[in-house]
């Protein structure tokens, strides 16, 4: 399933909203908070879509219940990752391996084969995007647990994408899934951190409001672009080029949170644009 020039370019502009929202909820003050009213904004758009549109099929509500699980772990692993790492450091190994995982569940389950100039795209891509966190830095106690909870965070990247782009195409108007996938897979965090921090939430309603607004808006704009996407085009095509995201959260590292952007991570993005070309090339 080849993924055709809008989509293309549609996708990378998610991967640009992706790597600001990301960005937003490093930045903040209180990232529990912000995450919280973030995934509530989610709830509230996605909600409303879904009532003026028709239910997923039940086959669809199989990989739905799946991606609503491993998304509720990715978002707690990468809090845990962002308490210890720069968004530099967590950012490019979280989302830059994960397309290695679509691609193998998309290979194995889907009958998504990639070729042989493709696969290389996706191989060097995801290499190139996960060498943006191994650079000299100044290391800290809490580094190799801030790696570790990244790695975990890729694999539940992998596996909620791969349910996503199952459950789009079990669906027959693809923006049913995405208006149901919005609220259904963010609920269940702002609850979590409804029992967590209680009244310590009341900060959303201040300071952390414009931000959780906003990245509730780029979160669900972004990832609505990426599954109707897949159901257009190879889901590991659309992952790979939706963790591009990796080079915008350099730059964004660099340039506004003073995180450095040197020569090994240039050519890093260069060869992330030479995996980006190979695929589309297949």
């Amino acid at each position: 399933m080849h993924l055709d020039p809008l989509a293309t370019v549609l996708v990378l502009m998610s991967a640009l909203l992706h790597s600001t929202w990301n960005a937003l909820t490093k930045s903040s003050g209180d990232r529990v908070v912000t995450m919280a009213g973030m995934l509530t904004t989610c709830v509230a758009v996605g909600g409303t879509a879904s009532l003026f549109l028709p239910a997923p099929p039940r086959e669809a509500l199989v990989f739905l219940a799946g991606s609503c699980v491993f998304q509720l772990a990715y978002q707690v692993f990468l809090l845990y990752a962002y308490r210890f790492g720069d968004l530099s450091l967590v950012y490019p190994i979280a989302r830059g391996t994960a397309p290695l995982l679509v691609a193998i569940l998309g290979a194995s389950f889907a009958g998504e084969i990639p070729r042989p100039v493709q696969a290389f795209g996706i191989a060097i891509a995801s290499v190139a995007m996960a060498s943006f966190a191994f650079e000299p830095r100044e290391p800290h106690a809490g580094v190799a647990r801030s790696i570790g909870a990244a790695f975990v965070s890729a694999a539940m990247i992998g596996c909620y994408t791969f349910m996503d782009g199952q459950g789009v195409r079990h669906t027959p108007n693809a923006l049913s899934y995405i208006a149901w996938n919005m609220w259904m897979t963010s609920v269940t965090f702002p609850a979590f951190a409804f029992v967590r921090r209680g009244a310590g939430l009341r900060p959303f309603l201040t300071r952390e409001f414009l931000r959780g607004l906003a990245g509730g808006v780029l979160a669900a704009l972004g990832y609505g672009i990426v599954m109707w996407a897949m159901s257009r085009g190879a889901m590991a095509n659309v992952a790979a080029l939706r963790e591009t995201s990796v080079v915008f959260a350099a730059l964004i590292g660099s340039r506004l949170l003073g995180e450095g952007f040197g020569g090994r991570r240039f050519a890093a993005a260069l060869c992330v644009a030479l995996g980006v070309i190979l695929l589309q090339a297949g």
